[in-house]
């Protein structure tokens, strides 16, 4: 791997250890790829993925023609999230960036979330 790469995991691990997510307050975690943002919210306790959502294009659907940025697409998967979450009960989460710096896609993310209901 590279040193960019390496660097955030070793910060990954270091947060990780003190962000636990349980029943009453899963955790939010964030990835971003350089095409594609996912997000899922996990319960640490019995280990279990409580809700998920990405903007991979569907199986066998037709994709829009028109071009999105990414912090648009932050958004809408911030949406999606905060209402699977809203219908599985989830009011309160703990928000983990996964290593990732608090701005652009992540951050747009994680507003949009807050607006939609998400508390944390």
């Amino acid at each position: 791997m590279n040193k960019k790469t390496d660097k955030r995991i070793r910060l990954k691990k270091r947060i990780k250890a003190k962000i636990r997510g349980s029943s009453g307050r899963p955790r939010l975690s964030v990835f971003r790829s350089n095409k594609f943002i996912y997000a899922q919210v996990i319960d640490d306790v019995s280990g279990k993925v409580l809700a998920q959502a990405s903007d991979l294009p569907k199986r066998g659907k037709v994709e829009n023609k028109t071009k999105s940025t990414k912090t648009e697409r932050a958004k809408e998967v911030g949406r999606i999230i905060a209402g699977i979450c809203k219908t599985a009960k989830i009011e309160k989460v703990v928000f983990d960036r996964n290593g990732f710096k608090y701005t652009g896609c992540i951050k747009t993310l994680a507003d949009t979330a807050r607006e939609s209901g998400l508390k944390f």
